[in-house]
């Protein structure tokens, strides 16, 4: 899947930074599916991918396992400590701040998430560090 993304990426002229954040995005997201859709078993997983324009690539990930909207996860509080921070949800963050776009819907009983990437200079990743009082 990730060679199929990151393929069409290509296509429509990302550069290689870019597509790292595509293919991180898109492999987060099929990491949830394949850990929570089906708890029982095996299920199916379908991926579709489209050009929009000659800098957009729209990816709509569909699965028909258990209902979960990964967009309900409050955005992690960054500055708590490791040792305390509640566990779960960077990884929908991460693919929040690397997709353009993220929508999630419940169609047909299918969960359908779609993530739209721009063709873009990539996100810039700082370190930071928080000090009480500024």
């Amino acid at each position: 899947m990730i060679d199929f993304v990151s393929g069409l990426a290509r296509e429509r002229g990302f550069g290689p930074k870019r597509i790292l954040e595509v293919e991180l995005a898109a492999e987060e997201a099929l990491v949830n599916i394949l850990t929570y859709a089906y708890p029982k078993g095996a299920g199916d997983i379908e991926i579709a991918c489209r050009g929009e324009g000659g800098s957009r690539l729209t990816v709509e990930i569909r699965d028909y396992g258990v209902a979960f909207d990964p967009l309900s996860f409050p955005v992690p509080d960054l500055l708590v400590e490791l040792a305390i921070r509640k566990v779960g949800g960077l990884g929908v963050f991460f693919v929040r701040q690397m997709a353009d776009h993220v929508e999630y819907r419940r169609s047909e009983n299918a969960n359908v998430l779609t993530l739209t990437f721009t063709n873009r200079e990539p996100q810039k990743w700082v370190n930071s560090t928080h000090t009480e009082g500024t």
